[in-house]
């Protein structure tokens, strides 16, 4: 099985690496360029330009991998599809915002009725999903939950949770890309050690292409995922989450992404209440960064933390 992990994943590494030369000339040649916010750091204005929407070569990546190792499994098309869905939700906000020149996109309510439609898809297709239970296991206090219809909305909560938080966290080169790759590979564990492997394929695959795209995204980054990307990888970690049924789990394995979205809404929070900010700039990454840490050390302790977290969510469900 180790080497079909290998081969997963190696397939779609080698899929992304060889589309990225192919998408980046295009996307620059259609002017498909980033607008870097006027509030953010003062050091990203020189990133403006830079071609995004490149998370369409870790969706297609993932696609044709999946497709060749894993068929019509079911699992592994309920995650594909999730996947898909939510990266053409993204596809659609940043055309919104970077070929039609609207800045702020899809509303933040065209955007939440789209995935909340998407989440009910993913329920009722969840319904027919042979051996799916709605229960809900809360680890370390060993409590399950059955929460039958209710498990709607709580599957709700997680995809577009989870999807914001990623799309919240990529805000520097390559963060969100490797620390989704290793919260990926944390699932492939996972998937293994629950012989589910379709999903195996599926989390290997999502992982070699996020590895792929890194090629072209880490630091000095030639292309962005955009929002194509950032959505669709939440989408994959919750859909992960929820077929492994450790959704609970997910916020130790993406104890990076949380700790983004929590700084923002915190942040948001302090200042509307009390007039305060409680960061120097949210979400967390702009933090460190504008309290002198390098681009590139920010990223690699955000990488060394999301990889400390999943090692420790690894060790604790392994002890049950």
């Amino acid at each position: 099985m180790m080497q079909a992990v290998w081969l997963t994943a190696g397939t779609a590494f080698v899929v992304a690496v060889l589309l990225g030369p192919l998408f980046i000339p295009v996307l620059r040649r259609l002017k498909i360029g980033q607008s870097i916010r006027e509030e953010g750091p003062v050091s990203h204005k020189k990133k403006s330009g830079t071609p995004t929407m490149g998370g369409t070569i870790i969706l297609l990546a993932t696609a044709v991998t999946v497709w060749q190792f894993a068929g019509r499994s079911p699992a592994a098309l309920l995650a594909i599809g999730a996947t898909l869905a939510f990266g053409l939700i993204g596809f659609i906000d940043d055309y919104i915002k970077v070929v039609k020149r609207r800045n702020l996109g899809l509303t933040a309510r065209q955007k939440l009725l789209a995935q909340g439609t998407v989440a009910v898809l993913f329920f009722l297709a969840l319904a027919r999903f042979h051996g799916f239970s709605f229960d809900v296991y809360i680890p370390l206090v060993g409590v399950t939950w059955h929460l039958g219809g209710l498990y709607l909305p709580f599957l709700a909560l997680v995809l577009i949770g989870t999807s914001n938080a990623v799309n919240l966290t990529d805000g520097l080169d390559g963060l969100a890309a490797g620390t989704a790759a290793i919260a990926l590979g944390t699932y492939v564990v996972v998937a293994w050690w629950n012989s589910q492997y379709d999903l195996v394929v599926f989390c290997a695959a999502m992982m070699g292409a996020l590895l792929g795209f890194l090629v072209f995204n880490a630091h000095p980054a030639r292309v962005f995922m955009g929002d194509t990307g950032s959505l669709a990888i939440g989408a994959a970690l919750a859909s992960a989450a929820v077929l492994t049924k450790t959704e609970f789990w997910l916020i130790l394995i993406g104890g990076v992404f949380v700790a983004e979205a929590l700084s923002v809404m915190i942040q948001v929070f302090a200042f509307q209440t009390f007039g305060r900010r409680v960061f120097r700039m949210s979400p967390l990454h702009h933090h460190f960064e504008l309290g002198g840490w390098s681009e590139w050390r920010v990223v690699s302790t955000f990488w060394a933390v999301g990889l400390c977290l999943s090692a420790g969510a690894l060790v604790l469900y392994a002890r049950g």
